[in-house]
C-alpha cells in the first residue's frame, strides 16, 4: 500500500482544527572485573565472565558545550535518518550537563536525544529539538521511532516544535516556553505521549487528533480533536468529554519513571526512579529524584552482532543489559530469570526474532525494568514476540511491579514478518508505560496474510495497568484482556485496513473482531480515554459491528470510548457492544459513549 494513501483521509479529518564521518566522543566505564587468565580458561568448563561497562560504541554520540561542530554533526544523522523509515541506522545523542546555544537539533528515524543530567535543567539547550514533516509533505502521521529526554529548552522563536506520531515519546522535559504538536502549516497529524515534563506555556495540539500526557505540568492546553487525555498533569483541562473532547484523571494511579542514563563526575550510571502512587506532576520537581541508581559496570554493554548466549550468559551473571543503537538478530529468547534486572536500550535498538522464537521473556519476579527498544518479528511466524511472566503465575508483585516503557512491536514495514501474538502479560501488577504494537500498514512485506499477526496484546495477569496504549492493524483481536483488576488509560487503535472483504474479519455471527476485548469471566476492569477508528479502504463496505466488547457487568467500566469511520470507508455499528450511535457517511465524525454500562 502506499505510504500517502495510509492516513490520508485519518489526517484531513483532523486538520481543520548508513554510515557517518566524524568521530563520537568516547563513552565507557571501568570493567567490573578483569577477565579470566587463559590458562584459567582453558582449565574450566564455565565460559569466562562478562566484564561489565565499556565504551557505548560508535552511534552514541556525546557533545559537552566545548565540542566543536555540534549543529553540523546533529545536520549530518539528520540528513542520513530523517526520511529512513525502515532504514538501519540507529542514533542516540547525548548531552553532558551545561548550556549549549544556537542549536536546532531536528530528529528523523530511530535518534533518540537526551541529557546526561540527573535533571532535565541540568542540561540546557538554547534553542529546539524539532520534530516536522518536510520529508512527507507536511504530514506528520509517520513521524514514528524517535525520542527526546531529560533536557531543558528554551525554544528560539518561544514555542518548539514537536510535530510526531506513534513512538516517539517526550519524557522528563522542560520547556521554557510552549510546544506546538503539530507540523509546519498544520497538516495532518497522529501522535502521540508526554511524560514527567513541565511546559511552562501552552502545549498546542492543533491537528492532533489524539494525545497522551501523564504526571506532568503544563501552561495550558490549546484544543482537542478527538481524543485527549490527561493523567496527573498540572495545568491539563477539566473533564469535559466529548466536547471538548478532554478526559482528565487528577492523578495517576501508579507510575515509576523510565530509567536512564546519566553521569556522576566522569561516571555514567543508570537511574532508576522509585515508584509513585496516585502520582501528579513531574518527579524531577525538587532537585534531585527520588530513586537509586546503577554503575555502568553493573550492565552488560552489548553491540548489534553479539548473540543471545551472550546476553542470557550476562543476565546469568547477575548483569544488567545496556542495549547500544543498531540491530541485534536473536536465535533463542532474552531470558530475563533475575529480579530487578534493567534492559534499557539507547536509539531505538532494535531485536530481530530469528526462526520462529520469542524475542523477549520474563519470569515470575519483581521489579523488572524493560525501556527503550523496538521488537521487529521475523520471517518465521513467532507464536509470542515479549513475554512478562509465565502462563498461571499468581505472585503478588505489587510492591516493586515489572515495568514495560517505550517498549515498541512492529510486525512487516522493514521487511516480511510475522507474529501470532505481540505481546502478552501474565504477571500481576505490571505496568505497560507506553506501547505502540503495530502491524505494518505499509512498507515492505505488507498484505493481509504476508505480515499475518492476530493479536497484538494479551492480558492474562490481575491487576496489571496500562498508561498509553497504541495497537493497530491486527488480523483479529488488536487487544484481549481476562485478567482481573486491569486498567487502562488512553487507548490508539486502528483497525487492520487490508481486509480483503466481510468474510476475512467475521468473528463466528459478530462483524468483526472489536480493538478492546474483555474476557466472559472478567468482573472488575476499567478504562478511560479509549478510540477506534476504521478504514477498509480495500473494501469499504466491510461493517464492525463495535470497536470494544466487554461483559455488561457494574464492575466492568467504561470512561470516554469513541469509534470513528475514516472518510466512510468501513463503518461501525455500534461503539461498545450494542451500546452507542452508528458512524455514517464520510463525515469521519466519532460516535461517543461517555459511561458504560
Amino acid at each position: 500500500m502506499s505510504p500517502v494513501r495510509r492516513r490520508t483521509v485519518l489526517g484531513a479529518a483532523a486538520a481543520v482544527s548508513a554510515a557517518l564521518t566524524g568521530a563520537p566522543t568516547p563513552a565507557s566505564a571501568a570493567p567490573a572485573a578483569p577477565a579470566a587468565p587463559a590458562s584459567r580458561a582453558r582449565s574450566s568448563k564455565k565460559p569466562l565472565a562478562l566484564p561489565g561497562g565499556g565504551d557505548l560504541g560508535p552511534n552514541v554520540i556525546v557533545f559537552d558545550p566545548s565540542t566543536a561542530g555540534i549543529q553540523a554533526r546533529l545536520d549530518q544523522v539528520f540528513a542520513a535518518q530523517e526520511s529512513a523509515q525502515f532504514g538501519t541506522g540507529r542514533y542516540a545523542l547525548f548531552f553532558k550537563p551545561g548550556t549549549y546555544s544556537g542549536l536546532n537539533a531536528q530528529l528523523g528515524f530511530y535518534t533518540s536525544i537526551a541529557g546526561l543530567g540527573l535533571s532535565p535543567d541540568d542540561t540546557t539547550i538554547n534553542g529546539d529539538v524539532t520534530v516536522d514533516a518536510g520529508w512527507f509533505n507536511g504530514n506528520a502521521t509517520q513521524n514514528f521511532w524517535r525520542s527526546a529526554e531529560n533536557l531543558a529548552l528554551v525554544p528560539a522563536n518561544g514555542t518548539n516544535r514537536w510535530a510526531v506520531a506513534q513512538a516517539a515519546p517526550f519524557r522528563r522535559m522542560h520547556v521554557r516556553g510552549g510546544l506546538n504538536l503539530s507540523p509546519n502549516g498544520y497538516g495532518w497529524a497522529s501522535g502521540g505521549y508526554i511524560a514527567d515534563s513541565r511546559i511552562d506555556g501552552q502545549v498546542g495540539p492543533y491537528s492532533q487528533q489524539q494525545w497522551y500526557t501523564r504526571d506532568s505540568a503544563v501552561g495550558g492546553w490549546l484544543n482537542g480533536v478527538w481524543n485527549m487525555v490527561f493523567s496527573g498533569v498540572q495545568g491539563a483541562p477539566a473533564q469535559s468529554f466529548p466536547n471538548p473532547p478532554y478526559t482528565t484523571l487528577a492523578t495517576t494511579p501508579v507510575s515509576r519513571e523510565k530509567p536512564f542514563l546519566y553521569l556522576s563526575g566522569s561516571e555514567y550510571r543508570v537511574f532508576l526512579p522509585e515508584k509513585r502512587t496516585n502520582a501528579s506532576g513531574v518527579s524531577w520537581g525538587n532537585g534531585t529524584p527520588r530513586g537509586t541508581s546503577l554503575s555502568l559496570s553493573q550492565f552488560y554493554v552489548a553491540k548489534p552482532g553479539v548473540s543471545a548466549a551472550t546476553l542470557n550468559q550476562a543476565l546469568t551473571q547477575g548483569l544488567h543489559l545496556l542495549l547500544t543503537p543498531g540491530i541485534y538478530h536473536l536465535d533463542r529468547p532474552i531470558q530475563v530469570n533475575n529480579a530487578n534486572t534493567v534492559v534499557l536500550g539507547l536509539g531505538y535498538a532494535t531485536l530481530v526474532p530469528d526462526n520462529g522464537v520469542t524475542a523477549v521473556k520474563i519470569a515470575d519476579v519483581d521489579g523488572v525494568r524493560l525501556a527503550g527498544f523496538l521488537i521487529d518479528a521475523g520471517t518465521v511466524n513467532s507464536p509470542t514476540l515479549l513475554e512478562v511472566g509465565p502462563q498461571g503465575t499468581t505472585t503478588d508483585h505489587s510492591a516493586n511491579p515489572t515495568t514495560v516503557q517505550d517498549v515498541f512491536v512492529r510486525i512487516g514495514g522493514a521487511g516480511a514478518g510475522k507474529a501470532t501474538t505481540s505481546m502478552v502479560i501474565n504477571n500481576r501488577h505490571t505496568i505497560v508505560d507506553h506501547t505502540w504494537v503495530w502491524r505494518a500498514d505499509h512498507g515492505t512485506g505488507v498484505g493481509w496474510d504476508t505480515n499475518r499477526a492476530d493479536y497484538g496484546v494479551v492480558v492474562n495477569g490481575d491487576d496489571v495497568l496500562f498508561t498509553g496504549l497504541f495497537v493497530e492493524h491486527f488480523n483479529k483481536y488488536d487487544v484481549q484482556w481476562f485478567g482481573q483488576r486491569g486498567r487502562t488509560i488512553f487507548f490508539q487503535n486502528e483497525k487492520a485496513y487490508d481486509a480483503p472483504n466481510q468474510a476475512a474479519i467475521q468473528n463466528g455471527s459478530v462483524k468483526g473482531y472489536a480493538a478492546y476485548r474483555v474476557g466472559d469471566n472478567v468482573t472488575v476492569h476499567e478504562g478511560w480515554g479509549l478510540g477506534s477508528y476504521c478504514y477498509y479502504n480495500v473494501d469499504p463496505t466491510i461493517v464492525q459491528h463495535s470497536g470494544f466488547a466487554a461483559p455488561n457487568r457494574s464492575g466492568v467500566k467504561f470512561h470516554d470510548l469513541l469509534v470513528v469511520s475514516l472518510g466512510g470507508q468501513g463503518q461501525y455499528e455500534r461503539v461498545i457492544n450494542d451500546t452507542g450511535t452508528p458512524t455514517s457517511g464520510t463525515s469521519t465524525t466519532p460516535s461517543t459513549v461517555v459511561s458504560y454500562p
